[in-house]
Parts: C-alpha cells; structure tokens; sequence
C-alpha cells in the first residue's frame, strides 16, 4: 500500500477502506506522506466523497494516530464544537459555564480556517496565553479550574494536525467528509462522554444552505454516536455575523463584557445557552435542555462562569487579573475608521463570508498557513439584518494596522452590507435539533 495508490482510488470514486484509512493517517502523523499527497488526498475526497464508512474509518484512523485520553474526574467529560462562522466566539462563554454547572471541559480547538476565525487565535490575543500546555498541563487545568481551552498537541491527532493545515491552503475546507473526520479525530481522541454540535448555516458560514448544514449534521451525529460518544447537533444561523465583533482580540473582549455583564451580548448568549442545555442535559446533570439553558442562564448571569474563565486564563500563563483588567490587558489596532451606511432604510441582508475575508486580509487570519496573525485588527459594532439606519450612521467600525488598510476594509464592509426600505423578519438564531 502506498499514497500514490489510496489517492487514486478516492479520485476514481472507490472509497477509503479501513486500512487504507489506517496506512493514510499514518503517515500523515509521521511525515512520510508528503504535503503534496496530503493535498491531493483531501481534493480527491472533496471532489468524489468517501461515503459513510469512510468517514468512520478516516475519523477512528485519525483519532488513533496519537495517544486517547481516559479521564477520572467526579463529574461527565463534555465538549461543544462549532463549525465555524463570523464573530463567533461562543466556546469562550460556553467551557467555563459548563464548568460551572458541574462539567469538565477538556476544549481542543483549533485556528482560523479560511473566513472563519480561530478560537485559539482568539484566546492567544490575551498576553501570555498558552494554547499548547501539553497533555499534562491539560489534564492540570481541567482538573484545577474545570475547563481547559487550548490547542491538539502534537499526541493528539496529529494526523488531522496536518491535514488541518493543509486544507485552509488547498480549496478543501468545505468537504463533509474531511470536516467530520477533522472534528471528531480531536474530540474523541479527548476522551469525551458528550459532545454537542454547532452545525451553522448560511452566508458565513462554510455550509451556506440549510439541507448541506443538516447533511453536515448528520453525518457528525451519526459518526460520534456510532463510535461511543452521546452527540447532539444544534444548526444555528449564519446569515449575519452572531457577536457584533469579528477579529481576535476584539471577540475576546466582547465576550469579556457578556461575562462580566458590563456590555451583554444577547445573541452570543441564546446561543450559548442552547447548546449548553442540550450538553448538560445529554450528561445527566439537567433533566432536559430547558432545565440545562436554565443553569446555563444562571452561571453567566451570576458571574460564576466569569470567575471561571479568569482562572483559566491564568492557569495558562494569562494575567492574574484579566477579568479586572481585560480592557487593559488586550491589543488595539492603530486606525479605527467608521463605515458609513450609503442610504437610510434597513439591514436586509448581510455577506458574512465577504465580513469574514475582510477581516483576513486586515491580517487576522491567515492567507497562507505562515502567515503571522495581528490579535488587534478586525470589525466592531457590526449591524444586525432589521437594524434601522440613518444615511451616513456607521454600519460597522474597521480596526486597521494603518489608513490605507483601513479604507480598503471599508469599502468592502459596505459592499457586504444591504439596505433596504422595508424592514426584514430577523431570522432565528437556532433552527432546529439533529439527533440520534
């Protein structure tokens, strides 16, 4: 068996066997398999499948291509994954509620990918934030503090490690069977009891139709269930930015005001809660997902879930005081320029995916995989669809390294925005349950 031969027979539509899948992975964690093979590998995929059974194998392959956690702690191993939007910055409200609810939340998450922006990106922004403790330190925090968001080590399937990479560069983000395989190698190699699902939907996000969203859905539900871990999907909208700010440091602060309370986020929130319900509700510590959104509820309202965060921030090498401090303690882009409406009317719809690009070529994601990230840039108070504007009122706010920079973002934020005279029906933030 060789990568020549695997690769051959995915582009010609014959699948990817077990052992194939096993050979594949391998030799993605160790190196033989080249960036090269890497990359055809994933365009084969993306353009002929692999079907239900590959994805299984690919996932368990990539999973077993590094060490699986076993866990003894007095409470459920959970997890929630997203995969991926603009502005949303839900996983950092969402570890440490859980967490304070009685969870434990062993988070791997991962960088940006194409428009979309990275939870670890995000968190990396807060000086001195270490993203790659190792499983050990990993373990400490999770046990300590309750939740612990950082990066898959390199004994954590390194398979998809690489892979990863390779796709944000290759055209290959959006395939189904790469992106369950991505997700679930990390989140079963985690040694999870229950995972719960953002599946988004719509103009930023990677799925843009509702029936690809449920497809996506389905086949994370079913492979996660199928390998042992009780999985639940939730498909939210994505047809307008979810938090009001896009770029690293300022999601971070954003979700630092919901936490704090000083400044809260009401979309952020529901969303958060939604999932949350169903995650505790799957683990046993609520009763249903209403009662689980409930103690949710509670947790960011009562500042527990705050707390929380603060300790895990400095238990992984963050400021003692951030949640004192977190104005202080972030980055701020040199150049902040409005972005003025064109004409009065109503926010009728919105490109997430073009906000999303913007945001990357401000330089808060990357265009090549070494390109360096700049915690500062991105957009801020971003208009929602049903917003009413005045001509000349500021749809969104740019935060650039420089002028030029700045008022080319501009342009585009504008471009990305439509206003119309008649005001829209704002759309539903969670749209249906995918389940067992």
């Amino acid at each position: 068996m060789d990568a020549r031969s695997i690769i051959a027979a995915v582009r010609d539509g014959q699948g990817l066997p077990e052992d194939a899948a096993l050979w594949f992975a391998k030799g993605l964690a160790s190196g033989s398999v080249s960036d090269a093979q890497a990359g055809a590998f994933a365009m084969a995929v993306y353009l002929k499948g692999i079907g239900a059974d590959g994805r299984v194998a690919l996932t368990r392959a990539m999973r077993d291509s590094g060490r699986v956690l076993e866990w003894s702690l007095p409470g459920p191993v959970l997890d929630k994954h997203s995969t991926g939007g603009v502005a949303d910055s839900v996983s950092l409200l969402l570890a440490p509620a859980l967490a304070a609810c009685g969870a434990y939340v062993p988070m791997i998450s991962g960088r940006g990918l194409g428009h979309t922006g990275g939870t670890l990106d995000k968190l990396e922004s807060i000086p001195g934030y270490r993203a790659d403790p190792g499983l050990e330190g990993l373990r400490k925090v999770v046990r300590e503090v309750g939740c612990a968001i950082v990066g898959a080590s390199s004994d954590i399937a390194p398979a998809d490690r690489r892979l990863y990479g390779i796709r944000d560069i290759s055209g290959t983000v959006e395939s189904i069977d790469l992106i369950t395989a991505s997700i679930l190698s990390k989140k079963l190699a985690a040694g999870l009891e229950v995972l719960v699902l953002d599946v988004k939907a719509g103009s930023g996000a990677f799925m843009k139709t509702l029936d690809d969203a449920r497809a996506l859905a389905r086949s994370l539900v079913d492979t996660a269930n199928g390998a042992g871990c009780k999985t639940v999907a939730l498909i939210t909208d994505m047809n307008q930015p979810l938090g009001q700010s896009a770029g690293n440091a300022l999601e971070v602060l954003e979700c630092m005001e919901t936490l704090t309370g000083s400044a809260v986020n009401e979309a952020l929130w529901q969303v958060t809660a939604a999932l949350g319900g169903e995650a505790l509700a799957l683990a046993g510590l609520a009763d249903n997902a209403a009662e689980g959104a409930a103690m949710i509820d509670e947790a960011l309202s009562s500042g527990r879930a705050g707390e929380t965060f603060g300790r895990m921030v400095a238990a992984l090498g963050g400021p003692t005081d951030f949640i004192e401090r977190f104005p202080d303690r972030l980055p701020a882009a040199a150049v902040t320029l409005a972005v003025p409406a064109a004409r009065s009317g109503f926010v009728t719809a919105i490109d997430g995916m073009a906000l999303g690009q913007t945001v990357v070529r401000l330089g808060g994601g990357r265009l090549v995989g070494t390109d360096r990230v700049n915690p500062a840039v991105g957009l801020s108070r971003l208009s929602r669809i049903g917003d009413e504007l005045d001509r000349g009122e500021a749809v969104a706010f740019v935060h650039a390294a420089n002028d030029a920079a700045a008022t080319e973002a501009a342009s585009a934020v504008a471009a990305a925005y439509t206003i119309g005279a008649e005001a829209p029906r704002e759309p539903d933030l969670v749209i249906e349950r995918v389940a067992e």
